[in-house]
């Protein structure tokens, strides 16, 4: 854990590395505003575990980690980008035991500045200084996880003429929606920024939901797509769908809600296997492959969601336990290979 206040800027900085059986850490930077460091801290190390668990089930050589930078109030774009360019000195410290990409609040844009300073980024291409936005990635793999998910739940994977209410419409939910529209379904969105709800919303031929209903309304299928912990004893008390499958790490407040969810009927896509798509794809870029090979791994994620819905069914049990122990074979299979390997 890397843990630095940045005087200049007002900031917090906690960069959380949970586990590296697999490979280095690497994971998103998020930029937000916290209620205290605490939580921000929380987050952090919350969020690294989850990308532990992303990578295992991707079955990519990346360990999990996490970075949350907290500024005590909004930043200028100057002071932003001198912040970010700090970022990338610091990462650059740390010898490659960390590689970051974008996350909530944070573009690819930002990427490239922190790419001035140190080659520990994934999403930025060395060669022009372009940048590849992993949102569209991520939003390909959810539609993909939702049409397991239907398949699960209604028996038949088309969306058309299914309702999906999208939570949140930045980077992933925006083109997930579209994706939703285009394949039939009928498109609910909602986001805390109403105006920008709207304008989705107009833009796919779909209707915007007020931010405080979004629990409550009538769906088939809740796609979760802005912050984490949004589901809780309660919340899931109040979900008036069949399905919960979106973009948004950390979903679930604690792992029992998934006992809940499972209770009330509900099919749960894990989030770490269902937003898989982007860090999949950025992933396989960094390490050399083209982009037809990373689309390819990110359509794959309907079918590791299918995977999953089978084991949990022939176990009777939660889908969140079913992913757990994928992650939890893969790293013993890592360790195991290494402890051959050193016994050799």
């Amino acid at each position: 854990m890397v843990c630095r206040r940045d005087a200049q800027a007002r900031a917090w900085i906690f960069l959380a590395i949970h586990d590296t059986t697999l490979g280095p850490a690497v994971g998103g930077t998020r930029l937000r505003a916290y209620a205290s460091p605490a939580a921000a801290l929380e987050d952090a190390m919350r969020l690294a575990q989850a990308m532990t668990d992303k990578w295992a089930v991707l079955d990519l050589p990346f360990g999990g980690g996490k970075c949350v930078i907290a500024p005590d109030e909004p930043l200028g774009v100057e002071a932003r980008a001198a912040l970010f360019l700090r970022y990338g000195h610091l990462l650059e410290s740390l010898r490659g035991a960390f590689y970051s990409g974008v996350d909530v609040g944070v573009s690819p844009a930002d990427m490239a500045v922190v790419a001035r300073a140190t080659r520990h980024v994934h999403g930025v291409d060395f060669a022009d200084g372009s940048t590849v936005d992993p949102g569209p990635y991520t939003a390909r793999g959810v539609l993909h996880a939702i049409e397991a998910s239907l398949e699960v739940a209604f028996g038949n994977p088309d969306p058309a003429g299914r309702t999906v209410l999208v939570q949140g419409v930045g980077d992933v939910g925006r083109p997930l929606a579209g994706l939703l529209a285009e394949a039939g379904a009928r498109v609910l969105v909602s986001d805390i920024d109403t105006e920008r709800a709207d304008g989705v919303a107009a833009e796919i031929g779909g209707r915007s939901v007020a931010a405080d209903a979004a629990l409550e309304t009538a769906c088939d299928v809740f796609a979760p797509c802005a912050i984490g912990g949004i589901l809780d004893g309660a919340s899931v008390d109040r979900l008036d769908c069949r399905i919960v499958a979106g973009s948004a790490n950390a979903q679930l407040a604690e792992p029992r809600v998934a006992d809940r969810l499972h209770e009330r009927g509900i099919v749960y896509a894990p989030d770490f296997v269902a937003n898989g798509g982007g860090a999949a794809a950025l992933g396989l870029i960094a390490l050399g492959e083209d982009e037809s090979v990373a689309r390819r791994k990110v359509d794959g994620i309907g079918d590791t969601v299918r995977a999953i819905f089978r084991e949990a069914e022939a176990a009777g049990e939660p889908p969140l336990r079913a992913a757990r122990r994928i992650v939890e074979r893969r790293l013993a299979g890592r360790r195991a290979r290494r402890g051959l390997q050193s016994g050799g």
